[in-house]
C-alpha cells in the first residue's frame, strides 16, 4: 500500500528518542511536522547570550522571572520545540516545568535568531509564529543577524501581532518587562570582526 500525498507524516515527541543522538543538530516538532537543522553560526549564538545578558541583567533588578537560551519547550507530543531563548516569569517557571525540567507551557517572551535560508525562515515567520500565538506567548522577537533588526510581535486578542520593527540604533522596549530598555545594537554587539 502506498502512502497518498494526502497522508503526511506526523511526527511525535516519542519519535525523537528513536533518532541518534548528534549535538550538532537541532530536531524540532510543529505540528507533527519534523524540523532539523544543524548547529548555527557562532555569531547567531553569540546574539542569543547578549540577549539574555541583557534580559538577565533587568530579572536580576526585578526579580520577577529568568532568561535561558535554548529551552526545550513540550507543548504537546506534535509540537516540540528548542526556542533560541525565552524569558519566563517566577509564576510560570513554578506552573510549567516538567520532572525532567523541560517547559511545557508557554513562557512570556520568545526570541527567534533567524539563520540562514528559506526553510529556517519560513520555521520561524510561519510555523513557530503560529504555534507560539496558539500557546499563549505574549510577546514574540524575531531577530535578524544579517540586517540588525528585531520584530516584535505582541499578544493582541489572542494572536501574535507584528508591531514593531526595532533598527540597530532604536531602544527596545516591552509592554510585558517593566522599565526594560535596551539600545538594540548591544545584541549584536561582538568581539573581532568575523561575520
Amino acid at each position: 500500500m502506498s502512502q497518498s500525498l494526502s497522508e503526511k507524516v506526523r511526527w511525535t515527541t516519542a519519535d525523537l528518542d528513536l533518532l541518534a543522538a548528534d549535538e550538532w543538530k537541532r530536531y524540532e516538532i510543529i505540528d507533527g511536522e519534523l524540523f532539523v537543522t544543524r548547529a548555527p553560526h557562532f555569531r547567531h549564538q553569540s546574539i542569543i547570550l547578549n540577549i539574555c545578558a541583557e534580559l538577565r541583567d533587568w530579572s536580576d533588578k526585578t526579580q520577577l522571572g529568568e532568561a535561558f537560551p535554548t529551552p526545550g519547550i513540550i507543548f504537546s507530543d506534535a509540537d516540540n520545540v528548542i526556542p533560541d531563548a525565552i524569558w519566563i516569569s517566577v509564576e510560570r517557571i513554578e506552573r510549567f516545568t516538567d520532572e525532567a525540567g523541560h517547559f511545557i507551557g508557554a513562557p512570556e517572551l520568545i526570541v527567534e535568531v533567524l539563520s540562514p535560508g528559506a526553510t529556517n525562515e519560513r520555521r520561524d515567520r510561519e510555523a513557530k509564529l503560529k504555534l507560539y500565538s496558539s500557546q499563549g506567548v505574549e510577546e514574540y522577537w524575531i531577530v535578524n543577524r544579517e540586517h540588525q533588526q528585531i520584530e516584535v510581535y505582541r499578544r493582541e486578542n489572542a494572536v501574535l501581532k507584528r508591531t514593531a520593527t526595532y533598527n540597530a540604533q532604536d531602544r527596545i522596549t516591552s509592554t510585558i518587562l517593566p522599565g526594560f530598555e535596551c539600545l538594540v545594537q548591544r545584541f549584536f554587539r561582538q568581539i573581532g570582526s568575523t561575520k
